[in-house]
This record gives C-alpha cells, sequence and structure tokens, in this order.
C-alpha cells in the first residue's frame, strides 16, 4: 500500500501534450506546484480506457487551477501511445490530450505501484501525490470498471483543503463546505449540524 508514503519515483519515456517524445520524463520533476495525479490503464486502443483519458484531458484546466498535474501511463510503448493521440475521437482514437501519457514497456512503474495484472498490463490504478511526493489517495479499479474523474476532482479539493486548513473532510465533502476540526468536539460540533445531510 503506497498511500502515507513516497511515490516511486520513475524516468521514462513519454509522449508530451505537444507530442514531442522525450526519453527522461521524470515524475518528481513533473509532478505541479500543489501534487499530481498519475493513472494507469491497461492499453491503448481498447475500450474503456478512451473514456477515462478523454474524460480527464476534458478536466485538465481544472486539475491544472488547482496546480496538480495529470500523468497516464500504460505498458504500451511511446509509438502506440503517439498514434493513438493522432487517432481522431470517432474513430476509436484519444485526439490530442492535454497531459502525457508514459511508456512503461518494461512494466517496472506498474509493478512499483502495484498494479501490475497478469504480469501483462496495469489495472486502473489512479494515485494523487501531494507536492512533496506523498501518495495521499489511491483507487484500483478492475479492468472492466470504469473511474469517475470528477471523484479525483473532489479528492484533490479535500487535499488542498486539509493541506491549508488543517482540518479534515468528512464524508461527501466538496468543495465550499465547512470542514471538520479533529477532536472530539469538533466532531460532535460537526455532526450536531450535518448529520442529517451525510
Amino acid at each position: 500500500m503506497l498511500v502515507t508514503k513516497k511515490a516511486p519515483d520513475f524516468t521514462a519515456t513519454a509522449v508530451l501534450a505537444d507530442g514531442q517524445i522525450v526519453e527522461d520524463f521524470n515524475l518528481y520533476e513533473n509532478i505541479g506546484e500543489k501534487g499530481a495525479v498519475v493513472f494507469f490503464y491497461p492499453l491503448d486502443f481498447t475500450f474503456v480506457c478512451p473514456s477515462e483519458i478523454i474524460a480527464f484531458s476534458k478536466r485538465a484546466d481544472e486539475f491544472k487551477e488547482r496546480g496538480v498535474s495529470i500523468i497516464g501511463v500504460s505498458v504500451d510503448s511511446q509509438f502506440s501511445h503517439f498514434a493513438w493521440r493522432e487517432t481522431p475521437i470517432e474513430n476509436g482514437g484519444i485526439g490530442r490530450v492535454k497531459f502525457p501519457l508514459v511508456a512503461d514497456l518494461s512494466k517496472q512503474i506498474s509493478k512499483d505501484f502495484d498494479v501490475l495484472f497478469g504480469e501483462s498490463v496495469a489495472l486502473r490504478g489512479s494515485f494523487l501525490i501531494d507536492a512533496d511526493g506523498t501518495v495521499r489517495h489511491a483507487v484500483i479499479n478492475d479492468l472492466p470498471l470504469g473511474r469517475n474523474i470528477d471523484e479525483m476532482i473532489r479528492m484533490v479539493d479535500t487535499m488542498l483543503f486539509t493541506n491549508e486548513h488543517g482540518e479534515v473532510c468528512p464524508a461527501g465533502w466538496q468543495k465550499g463546505d465547512e470542514g471538520m476540526k479533529d477532536t472530539t468536539e469538533g466532531v460532535a460540533e460537526y455532526l450536531s449540524k450535518n448529520a442529517d445531510k451525510l
């Protein structure tokens, strides 16, 4: 389990948001000012994956506004990533997504994040990494189960709120809601006002 630990660092070949291929893409050099989301997906040119990748890309500005970078990873080559980016959405491609796609050909990154399945592909793992490299949230889905990208934005907001205010975020917390002090009194105060909304 990686939550509360430092994210495993990696340097690998990647296709950047502008389509450029670089051989020395480093995780820690590409964590945003406030953090990063690293998400794994099984393979290019498959079925659930493009819906998730397009959903991340459509919300890329929302992550960027929060100071959080997005990084996609699969066991495909940089050439496969590039070809999929160049394939129009209406033809099963992902279009020119707004974040880098890392080529994990050796499968070592997937192993390090403990998402490698059957020694062949990565499960749908998503990792929210704080600015200092600490993994704050992780969720891993089986292959047929697509992710909710809006939930990841909510988790980014909870991380940023707790980092800024030192309070905790109760169930279903949304940006703009009040937090909870992590004391017996704080819990009692919060629940007396909000228990009926849970």
